[in-house]
């Protein structure tokens, strides 16, 4: 009889401690796919609704409205090159609206909000401007590089990304 109780005991303690380490393992991995930006959005409902907007982007709202007015989505600006370069990356969604974006005659600049700083595309020598201005095509990601060299803009830092008449505020540098 105690040896039977014991066996239970022993049984539901191991029982116990598999569905916490079982916990801890689901909770790790969600948070994991969080903090690379892999989760992916529910498959039901429309695509545009269950999509999430990205880490650039302060809201959903505002992710919504650059896909209809601009044809862009995935917005992301980020530090690159050790900082040296910041670089605004993008996905088109609708070649029509986004060919602004891709106009070799446009300037594009990122503005720091809290200094007022514009940052431009460097033009080099062999290399040209470091940024794309084929004809945007639908579901393709295109990107553009401004120089940093002061290190100004930081990872954290709120900057406007100007492109002829689309001004794109408030977005989160990664």
């Amino acid at each position: 009889m105690a040896t039977a109780r014991r066996y239970r005991t022993v049984l539901l303690a191991g029982l116990l401690v598999s569905s916490i380490c079982f916990s801890a393992t689901l909770t790790q991995a969600a948070q994991r796919k969080d903090k690379s930006g892999e989760s992916q959005p529910p498959a039901s409902g429309s695509a545009a609704a269950a999509r999430l907007a990205p880490l650039s982007v302060l809201s959903q709202r505002q992710a919504e409205y650059y896909r209809r007015r601009w044809g862009i989505d995935d917005i992301v600006v980020r530090e690159t090159a050790s900082g040296s370069l910041i670089r605004f990356s993008y996905r088109v969604v609708d070649a029509d609206k986004a060919a602004l974006l891709n106009k070799k005659k446009v300037t594009p600049y990122i503005v720091d909000e809290q200094n007022g700083l514009a940052l431009q595309i460097p033009n080099l020598e062999q290399v040209g401007q470091l940024r794309q201005v084929a004809p945007p095509k639908n579901g393709r990601e295109y990107w553009m590089a401004f120089s940093n060299k002061a290190r100004s803009v930081k990872r954290g830092s709120h900057v406007t990304v100007i492109i002829g008449s689309l001004r794109i505020n408030g977005l989160v540098v990664e």
